[in-house]
């Protein structure tokens, strides 16, 4: 199937403002890129691009004085599979995994193990190991945090998730992955888009999606605290240890935000191919 992804949004800004922009597709997706995602500004500006350190590509621009709208329209090739399920997958003793791996074992800004970490253990030490382990990890976080955008915050961290304990997706992630990690499991937070193909109406609008993925027996694997169930046509933006390391935009000045709209529609699905809302 293919997938038309994309999104508008408009910035105000009192002044000339630099701005660092992680919006574009994975670069482990760019083989199934047919129409690609160029970013598009109006007005038209100078564009620099350099991949940062967990391998995303980012943006960076000087937003001028007053509004500017930033913009991509592209289709992805997509298996239209869900998300990949091997209960069989082992969890690696600390001292067996890959160096690579080893940054998504610790705490970061959002991922407060070290206030987390007795919890983590009354709650899931005797839990299978692997798999089942990052499934009981899901199922907590799933049922224990209430969703609803009102209770979205820019401070908010996974302990706060963890005691308040209300949130959106990024607050889901960022309490799985910080019990993941307490549980000396690799996890690391992603960002992308989310289709709603394969669930029935009414869908909620069109935004970007957090999940993460652990690394179990060898490999990354993807795992969906906020919908807990597989999905269909999720298209990698970025990863990185936490939201803070996968912003869609970084902004080093005063703005609003004034127009938000995403999508991610199956082509051919009856809407036209047209953005949704």
């Amino acid at each position: 199937m293919q997938i038309r992804v994309g999104y508008e949004l408009v910035y105000d800004c009192p002044q000339p403002t630099p701005m660092i922009l992680t919006l574009h597709i994975h670069s482990t997706r760019v083989s199934d890129i047919v129409v690609a995602d160029h970013l598009i500004t109006r007005p038209s500006i100078p564009i620099t691009a350099y991949r940062d350190a967990f391998g995303n590509w980012c943006s960076r621009i000087v937003a001028p004085k007053g509004e500017i709208e930033l913009s991509a329209d592209a289709v992805v090739n997509d298996t239209g599979d869900v998300d990949a399920v091997f209960t069989s997958a082992e969890q690696y003793a600390v001292e067996d995994l890959p160096e690579e791996t080893l940054v998504f074992l610790l705490g970061s800004r959002y991922c407060d193990t070290d206030l987390l970490s007795e919890a983590a253990w009354d709650l899931f030490g005797t839990s299978p190991t692997g798999w089942g382990r990052v499934q009981a990890i899901c199922d907590f976080v799933h049922e224990h945090i209430t969703f609803g955008y009102e209770h979205a915050r820019a401070t908010k961290t996974a302990w706060d998730a963890f005691n308040e304990p209300t949130g959106v997706c990024r607050d889901f992630t960022h309490l799985a992955v910080a019990f993941c990690r307490c549980m000396n499991i690799p996890a690391r937070y992603c960002t992308g888009y989310l289709s709603d193909i394969g669930i029935p109406p009414p869908n909620e609008a069109g935004d970007f999606a957090a999940w993460f993925e652990v690394y179990l027996g060898g490999g990354w694997y993807t795992f969906d605290a906020r919908n807990n169930v597989p999905r269909i046509g999720r298209v990698l933006i970025a990863r990185g240890r936490d939201a803070s390391d996968v912003a869609i935009s970084n902004t080093f000045g005063l703005n609003t935000l004034k127009h938000f709209k995403v999508w991610a529609d199956e082509v051919g699905d009856g809407c036209g191919g047209q953005p949704t809302s």
